[in-house]
């Protein structure tokens, strides 16, 4: 007996697939063919594009849905919300992570290092640490929201860590942000992750330089 994937299995599905970076900003996505990657009918798959589509993860071209590309002012301001909302969270984490919470932080840092050098695998171990960091700050809404804009994230084409030197300079980063957690010090903690953020974006705008 087949058991009939609902619209929510395969809206996660098509999400996650987008934000493994299966499916890069400008490529097409097709029904027939997403139906049998994940072996569904096209019914539930029409449906995720209808969500993905109003929630611009999805964009019209002609007749076909790519995945949306964010522009400028776009990127811009998805760096601000996410600057607000990741000190946020390091702000919270300061007050409630457990100890065994900030040792996993740490650890993250140990062995992403050994990454540096595989910029795709590092990004994927960014996703992670930061992951954990909103786990830390033990606010579920916080945590909801954090997940949309990281969605988001996934609509630029090209990882910060492919920058010479990012990967090092983003690990002493997340050495500082944990510290700040470790010792009670929102204050510290926000200030760490405000900088990791805002020295991301800046190597996003030289990537987007370099392309124009």
């Amino acid at each position: 007996m087949t058991v009939e994937t609902s619209p929510k299995d395969a809206y996660e599905r098509v999400l996650d697939a987008i934000d493994r970076g299966d499916y890069l900003p400008g490529d097409r996505l097709v029904e027939a063919e997403l139906a049998d990657r994940f072996g569904m009918s096209r019914t539930p798959i029409r449906e995720a594009f209808q969500r993905l589509e109003t929630q611009g993860i999805l964009a019209r071209d002609g007749r076909s849905l790519i995945v949306a590309s964010l522009d400028h002012d776009q990127m811009g301001e998805l760096y601000v919300l996410r600057g607000e909302l990741e000190a946020l969270a390091a702000r919270l984490a300061a007050q409630h992570a457990a100890p065994e919470e900030v040792k996993v932080l740490f650890d993250m840092i140990d062995q992403d290092r050994e990454l540096i050098d595989r910029p795709d695998e590092m990004s994927r171990a960014n996703k992670r640490f930061h992951r954990q960091i909103h786990l830390a700050s033990h606010n579920r809404y916080l945590i909801q929201q954090l997940e949309l804009v990281h969605r988001a994230m996934a609509l630029m084409s090209q990882t910060t860590f492919a920058a010479p030197g990012r990967g090092g300079q983003a690990m002493d980063e997340h050495t500082a942000i944990v510290r700040g957690i470790e010792a009670r010090d929102g204050a510290a903690a926000d200030k760490a992750i405000r900088a990791h953020i805002s020295e991301a974006y800046k190597v996003r705008l030289k990537q987007n330089a370099q392309k124009a």
